[in-house]
């Protein structure tokens, strides 16, 4: 018998069942047919097991992502700055010092522990800058990269001011500090043109993979981070800054819990519903559960008791939670449902069959079996 090196790993046949009319030994008995016996014993009769979604030598069809919890954590900090950077150009414009500078002091924390984040997955800081030689638009990775370079030149540039006004001009900035001043206002409001494309392009960069449930979010999720900044960044204000400025803060709150439940139980309803399940069970579900209950109470809290210190604090902490769990959730769905290959085959038969019943038979997709 021909052998192969992957006859070791090949997954072992199940064994055959003895058909009625089997004499121990292995042969057949004379009788003919009987429709107990499952034909008339001059044909093979073939008894198929029900299909159980396995690929070869146990293999997911989907290579999941080589993604450890660095890049979830810095799914949850892009969204914070992006969030704190339109925050604090609306409290830049109205007026609230307090507001303006906590905000943007967050979101260059969030941007610099956001790039650590980045910079541990992708092993050496030589990679992220390799991404910004050249710009590609089709590429997530590669708009992002320049999306959030853009916004942290603003940010940072604005929130040098506020460090240097903290310690009562004593950088040593000398003639340089009437210019930081001048540039001060213009790269706060430069910051906040990227702060709502900082905060959704990780929702594209995770729907352009072949992961089956990402990719099955498209439309939505970007929706959902956007939402989920908006409570990330109201809640950090909300913690860090007095109830007498937070009014923007609280309202952003409450517009970023209605969006991120109605997004996300809009993007639910319109995925696959094998597709979606990664999001319902598991680690993932948890998550996301306690994301939305955690929300709701963050938005309740800043509505009707926003205005007292404590539960503006405890209700911004509420916030911040939710959004880091909505993330990690979503982050954890994707990596499991690369591993059942259950999810990317179901779909697949659902849409090809979809596309058969419309009367497209002539593509490249499908056939007209």
């Amino acid at each position: 018998m021909t052998q192969s090196e992957f006859d070791e790993v090949r997954p072992p046949e199940p064994p055959r069942r003895r058909r009625r009319g089997d004499r121990p030994g292995g042969r057949r008995s004379g009788r003919r047919g009987g429709s107990g016996a499952g034909g008339d014993g001059a044909r093979e009769m073939f008894m198929v097991p029900e299909a159980e979604f396995t690929s070869y030598y146990d293999k997911p069809i989907v290579k999941p992502p080589p993604w450890g919890h660095e890049v979830a954590a810095y799914l949850f900090l892009g969204g914070v700055a992006g969030g704190s950077g339109l925050l604090a150009a609306g409290a830049q414009l109205t007026g609230r010092p307090k507001l303006r500078r906590n905000a943007r002091l967050g979101g260059m924390a969030s941007v610099c522990l956001g790039g650590a984040a980045l910079v541990a997955d992708l092993g050496r800081p030589d990679r992220f800058y390799n991404m910004l030689r050249t710009f590609k638009v089709t590429s997530p990775m590669s708009v992002g990269s320049w999306i959030l370079s853009a916004f942290a030149g603003g940010l940072f540039v604005a929130g040098a001011s506020e460090i240097d006004r903290m310690l009562k001009n004593r950088l040593p900035l000398g003639p340089l500090r009437q210019v930081l001043r001048f540039v001060e206002g213009p790269a706060g409001l430069a910051a906040a043109v990227f702060a709502a494309p900082l905060a959704g392009y990780t929702a594209v960069l995770l729907a352009d993979t072949a992961n089956p449930t990402w990719n099955a979010t498209h439309r939505d999720l970007p929706f959902v981070f956007v939402s989920s900044a908006s409570l990330a960044a109201s809640g950090l204000a909300m913690v860090t800054t007095p109830v007498a400025e937070t009014g923007p803060a609280r309202v952003l709150a409450v517009l970023g819990v209605a969006g991120d439940i109605t997004a996300m139980k809009l993007m639910e309803r319109r995925m696959d519903p094998v597709a979606a399940e990664p999001l319902h069970h598991g680690q993932a579900g948890t998550l996301l559960r306690w994301s939305e209950r955690l929300a709701v109470a963050g938005g309740l809290g800043a509505l009707l008791g926003g205005r007292h210190r404590a539960v503006a604090a405890l209700s911004g902490l509420a916030l911040l939670s939710a959004s880091a769990l909505t993330r990690f959730g979503v982050f954890e769905a994707g990596i499991h449902a690369a591993k059942d290959p259950r999810y990317t085959v179901e779909p697949q038969k659902r849409r090809l069959a979809a596309r058969r019943a419309a009367g497209i038979t002539d593509d490249s997709i499908t056939t007209a079996g």
